[in-house]
């Protein structure tokens, strides 16, 4: 393809008119997005050997694509020069042979050690309800790992949020330490979460919501600073056709009855239909017998007739109640597509005595917390060894699961080299 053709073709797909533009955008952009996301699971699987080849790889490209690359940024350079940009912008969109090549060494692997050391995030807002235990507990994690707090405490648990934060205000002075490392918002009056969330004039670095749905969902939706946090729990477990029975019922019935409001309660069961034949209905029965409602898909009423009829919320939904949603699914492959679909990236776990179907369970399933044989109710940062922790989070950045002292910490890199210089 020529430099020119090059231009005009914005997508594998689809080529753009003269203008730059392409008839349906909406389409070429979704399409884009489905790609990068089938992608982004392969890379994530790859072995760190085969991402090194592929930058090697790519930089042999690079040096091999010279012309076309040069032609191109010559056919750019023009353009811009005729549109009276500036010598600064023209000099940052200039390439020339040396300069690809110092983009092609970028790309390749360079012999550097690099070593990352954690940082402390800064001031950590939390911003919590009922329990005033929470105002001890995060006041604590942020002070272990370095950071400074402001705690805004629900109105029902004030006046005893107030008394303990002056506490850790006496023992931080007692040590030397600043008391304000440590701050109880001193008002009940609800625009102070508010301006929190706006960020203090900058000095808010992240928020931490600790309550219900509606006030995790304000946090997120409003705040101009970063949130740890998660919005629902939905919850699955996976019984595979090689789960053992009374395993897969100890597990379904514990990860859902254990503690039905916790954010780690199995909200739904997904039962391969190579065992629905002998576990679907003992499971079901299970569920209903410890009074747990059940709403379930065809099969489900098929096999237990006191199982009512799911609907497509239900598969999507948190109870945070003595329901639960079954449905029976193809195989492994469905199950995956199912929780990627439905589920919010928080916890879920497969059944299942085959080593290689739940290694690819733990895999391929993109959340926070992924279990094998274990109840989702496992989803607690003192049952991972982490001591306290101030909440779960469902993001992909940073933080992810418990969030503990490790969690509010961010990292700098510390660059070893042995006389490395850019080109």
């Amino acid at each position: 393809m020529t430099s020119e053709a090059a231009l005009r073709v914005v997508s594998s797909e689809r080529p753009a008119g003269e203008d730059g533009r392409v008839p349906d955008l909406a389409a070429l952009m979704g399409a884009l997005g489905r790609r990068a996301r089938s992608a982004s699971r392969v890379i994530a699987l790859a072995p760190t050997a085969q991402r090194n080849d592929a930058l090697v790889a790519m930089a042999a490209a690079l040096r091999a694509r010279q012309a076309p690359i040069l032609a191109a940024n010559a056919l750019d350079l023009a353009e811009a020069r005729a549109a009276g940009q500036p010598p600064a912008f023209i000099d940052r969109l200039l390439l020339d042979p040396g300069r690809l090549s110092a983009v092609a060494e970028a790309v390749e692997p360079n012999g550097l050690r690099f070593e990352r050391v954690a940082t402390p995030l800064g001031v950590i807002a939390v911003i919590f309800e009922s329990r005033p235990n929470v105002t001890a507990d995060a006041g604590a994690l942020c002070l272990k790992s370095g950071n400074a707090a402001i705690l805004r405490a629900g109105s029902d648990s004030f006046r005893t949020a107030t008394e303990i934060a002056a506490a850790l205000r006496e023992g931080l002075e007692a040590a030397g330490l600043p008391g304000d490392a440590i701050q109880l918002v001193p008002t009940r009056d609800r625009d102070a979460v508010g301006a929190i969330l706006k960020g203090l004039d900058g000095n808010v670095d992240v928020v931490v919501p600790r309550g219900g749905k509606s006030l995790v969902a304000r946090v997120q939706s409003d705040a101009r600073v970063p949130v740890f946090a998660h919005l629902d729990g939905n919850c699955h477990v996976y019984v595979h056709a090689a789960a053992e029975l009374a395993m897969a019922r100890e597990i379904v019935l514990n990860a859902k009855l254990r503690r039905i409001g916790v954010c780690g309660a199995a909200e739904t069961l997904l039962v391969d239909e190579a065992c629905a034949a002998t576990h679907l209905e003992p499971l079901v029965t299970a569920l209903i017998e410890a009074g747990c409602a059940v709403r379930g898909d065809a099969r489900t009423q098929a096999a237990a007739a006191r199982a009512e009829a799911a609907s497509e919320a239900d598969w999507a939904t948190e109870y945070l109640d003595r329901i639960i949603a079954v449905k029976v699914v193809a195989g492994l492959d469905e199950a995956i597509a199912h929780i990627e679909r439905y589920g919010s990236h928080h916890t879920d776990a497969i059944v299942t005595a085959d080593a290689a179907a739940a290694g690819r369970f733990l895999a391929e399933i993109d959340s926070a917390i992924v279990l094998h044989n274990a109840s989702t109710q496992f989803a607690d940062g003192g049952e991972f060894g982490f001591g306290a922790e101030i909440g779960i989070a469902t993001g992909r950045m940073h933080a992810r699961g418990p969030v503990g002292v490790e969690q509010l910490c961010s990292f700098k890199y510390r660059v070893h080299g042995n006389g490395q210089i850019r080109p």
